[in-house]
């Protein structure tokens, strides 16, 4: 058949192929056609995308695949350009996009969805998947963007693309550095040898599927991740859409260790009518995938709990001192703030925050997360009216206000200082990461080395950079190894060199090894930074930091000074 001959001419196994294609690559030279100075190179990326994944549709239609695009520039020829050669004419701000200024955007992002739509038939969900042919298809063909350039090469177009079919996006300066050779590698890892079944096989997965089963008093309202809707009615479908929603099944394309879809639920029975005691809620999911060994899996998971119901009646005056009269918790709310789960909460606020910006001002979205923080805070939170000092949260609510606070100063929500494929970039990595991952880009970590004792967390403050401790920040990112100005000075005398600094070294060195544990277990691998105190490089550190010192306090404290427009 045509797919066996399109085998043969365009596509072999490695082990037949491999010293025709390290020749190919060794003899790439760059394009000696001259570029006018006036112009950008003429780049049909869009085009190359089309043309490879048909390969793969007509090749192997359905077996696992991915199209791995690698990109210096910004497609500016064919379907698909994000801007014009002339450099007279500048790549889309936020500020384009927010007035509908450029041109080139809608119908780039048409084609590239035109193209996740053709992989499976499920993407974007919705009114845009319903009149194609095949929807309701998993996807098995996955697009990864690795994209190197001091420029914006059109990561935001391609979103939809790569969102539809599970992929990777890789954003960095050059191909020189370790953030795309490094991520590159470990796109292929493999199960170590001894792992039963899956040893030597790749770590990962394709045309991977979730379906959502519910008891009868709450219905899915959505998932928010890499997926796509299947358009799979049912009856706990909810009315009420978040995200990607309409349906209790979504194609997740492809699949790793670090997928992780946010799921919502809206519950329908009636608070008028309460539930039995002894009634029970359940949710069944079903992961179905193709192995890369090519056999296909498919794992259920099901879970069960109690519900909770409100007494009838309970009022809040009859609840214990200290609770406010007006909407605080009640006394049979217990069981519910026992379960709550503040880190999770924090990154489903997150990604449903993120997913606001898609349709709505930032500064609404803003808004929305104050609202929702206050409606938390005043039905399960201690208060006496008027009277801010009796303010108290229940230790597994503590920490949610803090997690808000860095998400709206986040990246996610201040588009200042960054591109709109960065901002796609950094948003697109938050929504298919785990808990832990999520938590640290929305709060980093900062853990702070002294000679005072063994290393300890430190708050995202300006106090805490002192001229002799060492900071390891870790934003998910980047990881920045920062000196204070007294060890930075040590160091440059060499005194780590000397047998009687042996602790001194210990000290230098420790950061550096808990850096390299950090960025071993991470995808993308990030940017690795060691920078020393008033230097160029410390901006990376000090951007993160709260400006508690400036020019104006007292310095009574200690700390280094953050300029900020606050000044």
């Amino acid at each position: 058949g045509p797919g066996e001959e399109i085998l043969q001419r365009f596509l072999l196994p490695v082990s037949e192929c491999t010293m025709a294609l390290e020749s190919a690559l060794d003899d790439l030279r760059r394009d000696p056609w001259p570029v006018p100075t006036d112009k950008r190179p003429a780049r049909a990326t869009g085009c190359a995308l089309s043309v490879a994944a048909s390969l793969l549709d007509l090749a192997c239609p359905r077996r696992g695949a991915r199209v791995m695009l690698f990109t210096g520039g910004p497609c500016t020829s064919g379907p698909g350009a994000v801007v014009s050669r002339m450099k007279t004419e500048d790549m889309r701000s936020h500020q384009d996009l927010a007035k509908n200024a450029e041109p080139l955007h809608k119908p780039a992002c048409d084609f590239y969805a035109s193209l996740a739509r053709k992989r499976g038939g499920g993407a974007g969900g919705g009114e845009k998947t319903s009149s194609v042919a095949g929807a309701g298809t998993p996807t098995v063909h996955i697009v990864d963007v690795f994209a190197c350039s001091l420029d914006q090469i059109g990561m935001l177009e391609m979103r939809e693309l790569v969102e539809a079919t599970g992929g990777l996006m890789v954003l960095g300066d050059s191909f020189g550095q370790s953030v795309f050779k490094e991520s590159l590698r470990r796109v292929f890892r493999r199960y170590p040898d001894e792992v039963p079944q899956d040893g030597g096989q790749m770590m990962m997965a394709f045309g991977g599927t979730l379906e959502v089963l519910t008891s009868r008093e709450f219905k899915i309202s959505g998932a928010i991740g890499p997926v796509s809707s299947l358009n799979r009615k049912g009856p706990n479908v909810s009315d009420l859409e978040t995200g990607k929603g309409g349906t209790n099944a979504w194609s997740l394309g492809g699949l790793d260790a670090n997928t992780t879809i946010a799921l919502y639920f809206d519950v329908t029975n009636p608070g008028t009518t309460p539930l039995p005691e002894n009634k029970r809620r359940f949710i069944q999911f079903l992961t179905k995938y193709q192995h890369s060994n090519g056999r296909t899996r498919l794992r259920a998971t099901t879970l069960c709990g109690p519900w909770h119901n409100v007494a009838p009646g309970a009022a809040p005056a009859s609840a214990p001192p200290g609770h406010a009269p007006q909407g605080a918790a009640g006394p049979n709310d217990g069981p519910v703030k026992m379960s709550f789960d503040q880190e999770a909460a924090a990154v489903l606020t997150a990604r449903l925050a993120v997913h606001r910006t898609e349709s709505e001002d930032v500064a609404d979205v803003l808004r929305w997360v104050d609202r929702s923080l206050i409606r938390m805070c005043s039905k399960f939170a201690d208060y006496r009216p008027d009277d801010p000092n009796s303010f108290r949260l229940a230790q597994n609510f503590s920490l949610f206000p803090q997690f808000m606070f860095h998400l709206r100063r986040s990246q996610f929500l201040q588009l200042f200082n960054s591109s709109p494929d960065e901002a796609c970039y950094y948003r697109y990595t938050l929504s298919r990461e785990h808990v832990t991952n999520s938590l640290v880009m929305i709060q980093p970590t900062l853990l702070s080395y002294s000679f005072n004792g063994p290393p300890a967390p430190a708050l995202l403050d300006a106090q805490s950079v002192r001229a002799d401790v060492i900071l390891l920040l870790d934003t998910f990112f980047h990881v920045v190894v920062f000196h204070g100005e007294t060890v930075a000075a040590w160091r440059e005398q060499r005194y780590h060199e000397q047998e009687e600094h042996a602790s001194f070294r210990n000290l230098l060195e420790a950061p550096q090894t808990d850096a390299q544990m950090i960025m071993d277990s991470r995808f993308p691998v990030p940017r690795y930074i060691v920078c020393d105190q008033h230097k160029s490089e410390a901006r990376f550190l000090m951007a993160k930091l709260n400006p508690s010192v400036t020019h104006n306090t007292q310095g009574e404290g200690g700390g280094a000074q953050v300029s900020c427009d606050a000044e």
